[in-house]
């Protein structure tokens, strides 16, 4: 038996092979900072299997939020092979735009897209949320310039994604919601869905997209520390390939995907890089390292 307390009521649970507090929990340094509520921000229940708490109908932690995968010493010949490399176009610019566009040889949108206001305001144009020619024109040059397919100005996430990662360029941490510290920090930015690795006030690498948690499967937020990493790891939650794996919270890691990481739905949980992206966070990381997690992903 393993005990727990939901809303004040203690309950004890038998366990069947149930999983217990995971590693990689949040830090416990008192310096660190606490992100505001991002997802799934419960305190863990251990031992206690996914369905125990439906009865109470509270808030639960998700499979990978809640249960870290088996660790152990990979080979020297297992970590000798290198993670294949996506398919070519995997990771182009693509805007999946209004239905009616994707019918012809669309040269300008004439239709309102799910971004259209912070597009409009990153392009300094009227921000009424209407799509005009003006509109069109500006959408349309900067889809060019930035090689997102098709440019027709269709106000999409993908435009919107590379505004903000265009913004983020110079000083990803300007608003210092990532703490700065005298060691390396791997800092996740669920808002603005970017990640950069900072020592100090430097930012050593990115920013570079990333592709977090969906609704009901939230990245967790908080001070993690990697405590885990796998180059060759695959999902035994999802049966899905995890190339370049570094474990910071249960089972949710920093790692590669084979997949687009605009897509409308999230992870279950992790941060999805590009290949090789999570190849060069491989090579700059190390167990122990800190990963700060803060935001919430957009809906959409």
């Amino acid at each position: 038996m393993i005990s727990g307390r939901i809303a004040g009521r203690s309950i004890a649970v038998l366990l069947a092979g149930a999983a217990l507090l995971p590693i990689g929990s949040a830090s416990a340094d008192p310096e660190d900072p606490v992100p505001p509520a991002s997802g799934s921000q419960t305190e863990l229940v251990p031992g206690i299997p996914l369905n125990a708490l439906s009865l109470w109908q509270q808030p639960i932690d998700t499979p990978d939020q809640a249960m870290p995968p088996k660790v152990y010493t990979p080979s020297p010949e297992e970590e000798a092979v290198e993670p294949r490399e996506a398919a070519v176009g995997m990771y182009d610019l693509v805007e999946e735009v209004h239905p009616m566009d994707a019918l012809g040889d669309v040269e300008c949108s004439e239709w309102e897209g799910p971004r259209q206001r912070q597009v409009e305001g990153w392009l300094k144009v009227k921000v009424d949320g209407e799509q005009s020619e003006a509109d069109c024109r500006a959408i349309r040059a900067f889809q060019k310039k930035h090689r997102i397919k098709p440019a027709i100005g269709y106000a999409g996430p993908v435009t919107w994604a590379t505004m903000q990662l265009t913004s983020a360029k110079k000083n990803p941490n300007a608003a210092k919601k990532c703490p700065e510290r005298s060691y390396l920090v791997a800092c996740v930015d669920l808002d603005r869905q970017l990640a950069w690795v900072q020592n100090g006030k430097k930012v050593v690498y990115g920013p570079v997209h990333v592709r977090s948690g969906r609704e009901g499967y939230g990245t967790r937020g908080g001070m993690h520390r990697i405590y885990w990493r796998h180059k060759n790891h695959v999902s035994t939650l999802y049966n899905s390939p995890m190339p370049y794996s570094q474990f910071f919270s249960g089972g949710q890691a920093l790692h590669g995907v084979y997949g687009n990481i605009f897509s409308a739905v999230g992870s279950m949980g992790c941060v999805n890089l590009r290949i090789d992206e999570a190849r060069k966070l491989w090579g700059l990381l190390k167990k122990g390292d800190r990963v700060y997690v803060w935001g919430h992903r957009p809906e959409g």
